[in-house]
């Protein structure tokens, strides 16, 4: 069975659509499919929508991504766990391409990122760069990364200390426990921070983090790209 781990917090806006092309992505497979919401202490309609859609929601209170990961992991009854963003949409493909890689060894992987959306020529050179450095440093993008569960396991799942880039430390744990691919096949992801956060946003962030290092990412106080209140506009 494929498990899709959709972790949530106020995602009504957009959690309908990327809860359809995973329904219809797993209907598409051929595989044994269940979709976990994991509903990260919403105020909005975020638990209603997932069971809707025909999702089983899990709730926490823990505004923590990695502990709201780890919490759908251990909901999950399948064998292959598949992280996916609630404003990230998936289809067929990459899933066939994801199963054929854990049926070549693989322990697990991600995929190429597509923003979606329009992007100034700055921001598409700068998504493409950071592609070129996720696909050679062998990182997957938080919002799609997949492993099987015994692998998921003996890398420890996501590291809790963090707040941010857990992504990155459940990537590397994984490698460290056999073969860690980055699929070629892309998914599409909003680009809601680009237009939600300014530039100055951005640049203080990598500001703070040349001062404080990897220290800045556990404290959630200091992330407010991902644990401030969401923005409509920047």
């Amino acid at each position: 069975m494929i498990s899709f781990i959709v972790p949530a917090h106020d995602e009504a806006r957009l959690l309908g659509g990327t809860l359809v092309a995973l329904r219809d992505t797993g209907a598409a497979s051929g595989q044994a499919c269940e979709i976990v919401v994991v509903d990260d202490a919403s105020t909005d309609a975020t638990a209603q929508i997932a069971a809707q859609l025909g999702a089983r929601v899990i709730r926490v209170e823990y505004r923590h991504i990695a502990a709201t990961r780890n919490a759908g992991a251990r909901a999950a009854n399948g064998e292959l766990l598949v992280f996916v963003d609630a404003d990230t949409l998936i289809d067929a493909d990459v899933v066939s391409a994801a199963v054929a890689a854990i049926a070549g060894g693989a322990v697990g992987g991600g995929a190429t990122v597509r923003l979606q959306g329009t992007q100034a020529w700055h921001e598409r050179c700068t998504v493409a760069l950071l592609g070129w450095a996720f696909r050679l440093t062998g990182i997957a993008p938080g919002c799609f990364l997949f492993c099987t569960r015994v692998a998921f396991d003996a890398a420890g799942g996501f590291d809790e200390r963090y707040y941010a880039a857990e992504d990155v430390a459940l990537s590397r744990a994984l490698a460290r426990v056999g073969r860690f691919v980055i699929l070629r096949q892309k998914v599409r992801t909003s680009d809601r921070k680009l237009r939600t956060h300014s530039v100055a946003d951005h640049l203080r962030l990598v500001v703070r983090f040349a001062m404080r290092g990897t220290g800045l990412l556990k404290s959630r106080s200091d992330l407010g790209l991902w644990y401030g209140e969401r923005r409509d506009k920047p």
